[in-house]
C-alpha cells in the first residue's frame, strides 16, 4: 500500500492532492471509514504514481538560505518599488518581506505592500510584474477589467509572467523550510 497522509475534514466528498515535493494528500470526510478510504487509495495507484513522477524534485532552503533570502528581498524591494512606483505615479506604504505559502504579494487600502521572500528565486522580470500587480492596486482595489488594462499598460508582456508564476509558483512555494525549521 502507497505511503499517504491523511486529513480529515467537513468535506463530504474523497480527493487525492499530489504536492510540489511529490507527497500525496488523502483528504476525506470526517467520519469516513478507513477500509472505504484505503480502497479510494488503492483504486487510484496509477493516477497517483503518474502524478507523482511529474512533480519536480524541491529541496527546502535550510534555515540559513531562508534567511539569505529575506534579506536578500528585502534589500531588493524597497528600490524596484520606488523606481516602479513613479513610473506609475501612485505612492506606496511600508514594505514588508515574509514567507507566505500562498501569496507572491500583496497591497493593503493604505499602501502598504507585502511580498514573499521566494520570488527572490524567480526571474528579475517576474518580480517585476508582482511589484506592478501589487502597484495597481493603488489604481484599482481589485482584479477587474480596469485593473488588468493598468497593469497591461505597465507591463505589456505581463501575461507571460504571471504564466511563469502559474508554471513554476508551486515548485518555489515547496522551498519554504518545515515550520519547524524555520522558527529554529
Amino acid at each position: 500500500m502507497m505511503e499517504y497522509t491523511l486529513v480529515r475534514s467537513r468535506r463530504k466528498t474523497l480527493a487525492i492532492e499530489i504536492t510540489p515535493r511529490g507527497e500525496v494528500l488523502v483528504r476525506a470526510p470526517l467520519r469516513m471509514a478507513m477500509r472505504d478510504i484505503r480502497r479510494f487509495v488503492e483504486s487510484r495507484q496509477e493516477w497517483i504514481g503518474k502524478h507523482i513522477a511529474k512533480t519536480i524534485p524541491v529541496t527546502p532552503l535550510t534555515p540559513e538560505e531562508h534567511q539569505h533570502l529575506i534579506q536578500a528581498a528585502k534589500a531588493y524591494f524597497p528600490g524596484r518599488v520606488s523606481v516602479l512606483a513613479q513610473q506609475l505615479a501612485v505612492s506606496a506604504g511600508r514594505i514588508t518581506i515574509r514567507s507566505q505559502r500562498t501569496r507572491w504579494g500583496s497591497c493593503s487600502t493604505s499602501g502598504n505592500l507585502s511580498f514573499n521572500c521566494l520570488l527572490m528565486l524567480a526571474p528579475e522580470a517576474v518580480r517585476d510584474y508582482v511589484v506592478v500587480h501589487e502597484l495597481c492596486h493603488r489604481k484599482e482595489m481589485n482584479h477587474s477589467v480596469r485593473f488588468w488594462a493598468e497593469v497591461e499598460k505597465a507591463l505589456p508582456d505581463y501575461r507571460f509572467h504571471r504564466q511563469w508564476l502559474k508554471s513554476h509558483g508551486a515548485a518555489l512555494l515547496a522551498c519554504i523550510p518545515p515550520k519547524e525549521d524555520a522558527q529554529k
